[in-house]
């Protein structure tokens, strides 16, 4: 018996040990120390050799709404290291009840040094389910934190729910915000230190949240999602010259029938190499009965000319110094498609 429990020891040591050697969209994905990983919501920031991925935290059946944000670190996008929770706070106000910390986004400003964190925060305002509508703002001095709280407002004045990121070549940073009353979402420049919202510089009139931009070949290509909530919808894309339009119609990213293979748009991240540019798509699988279960839907994107496609989501492998990309043979260990 003593031998049989020390085999099973060594088994889980070289399972947590075990190299993830390619992307499972929708599989169970978890870090170097064998842990799900709980980044939901978040943002990918690449900094030198490193990214760094954030997201919100749900850890148990019992309570599945920390008001924390994780922060993980990989230098393959495959195998992540759980650098700790590197914000958690109380209530920014006392009358905020119920309130929730959502969509945490992470930028880097070189100029001053520090890492800036923008969320969605909102709560219950007299009876008013999410009638509080603002993001709030925290900031570091490394990007694994302590992020510190510094403020909560509603930028440019106007409701903002869902939140996404954008940095365009020249290194100018951009909130998008969903803005519920207006039925459409802002692209806003923010200001040279990044913590205040300058000044828009687009509104789309279209009922969408989980927006995504990327600047590639030329053209600017915007993905977003139906108001459905935790489910699932055909997400839409749009393009433009400039930021500023005028943008197109809106197409579908996938196949209606699949709504987005069950995942919702929050970001877009173009890899750079030697031979080729590769897009992400990082999308979230949502499990709404068991949020902390929710998968992370992450696939190269089909895209050039003014189209948008995102491929039935495989297995997948990239190379971060040549920019390509290759559906996997194998599975690697972060389990099956689901």
């Amino acid at each position: 018996m003593k031998y049989l429990l020390l085999f099973g020891a060594l088994l889980c040591a070289l399972d947590v040990s075990a190299q993830n050697t390619s992307i499972v969209p929708g599989g169970v994905w978890r870090d170097t120390e064998g842990h799900q990983i709980q980044a939901h919501g978040g943002s990918i920031l690449h900094v030198g050799e490193a990214f760094y991925w954030y997201g919100e935290v749900y850890q148990s059946p019992r309570d599945t709404v920390y008001h924390r944000v994780s922060c993980y670190s990989s230098h393959d996008l495959m195998n992540w290291t759980f650098r700790g929770y590197v914000f958690q706070m109380q209530s920014p106000d006392t009358a905020l009840h119920d309130w929730v910390l959502e969509r945490p986004k992470v930028y880097h400003n070189a100029r001053t040094g520090k890492y800036v964190m923008y969320m969605h925060l909102d709560g219950r305002i007299e009876k008013r389910d999410y009638g509080y509508a603002e993001v709030g703002v925290a900031v570091s001095d490394a990007p694994t934190g302590p992020f510190r709280f510094v403020r909560h407002f509603r930028p440019l004045g106007q409701e903002s729910r869902d939140i996404g990121q954008f940095i365009d070549d020249d290194g100018t940073a951009y909130l998008i915000f969903e803005d519920r009353f207006a039925m459409g979402f802002h692209i806003a420049k923010l200001s040279p230190d990044y913590m205040d919202v300058e000044r828009d510089v687009a509104f789309i009139h279209q009922p969408m949240e989980g927006g995504a931009l990327v600047h590639y070949g030329g053209l600017y290509y915007v993905i977003g999602s139906a108001l459905t909530g935790w489910t699932p919808n055909p997400n839409k894309y749009a393009t433009a010259p400039s930021l500023s339009g005028p943008w197109s119609t809106f197409r579908d990213v996938a196949p209606p029938a699949t709504n987005t293979y069950r995942s919702q748009s929050g970001l877009m991240m173009k890899i750079v190499g030697t031979k080729a540019t590769t897009v992400i798509f990082f999308g979230d699988r949502w499990n709404a009965d068991t949020l902390w279960d929710s998968r992370y839907v992450w696939m190269p994107l089909r895209i050039g000319n003014g189209t948008l496609e995102l491929p039935e989501p495989r297995p997948w492998t990239i190379d971060l110094t040549t920019g390509e990309w290759s559906e996997s043979a194998t599975h690697g260990v972060t389990g099956s498609v689901k």
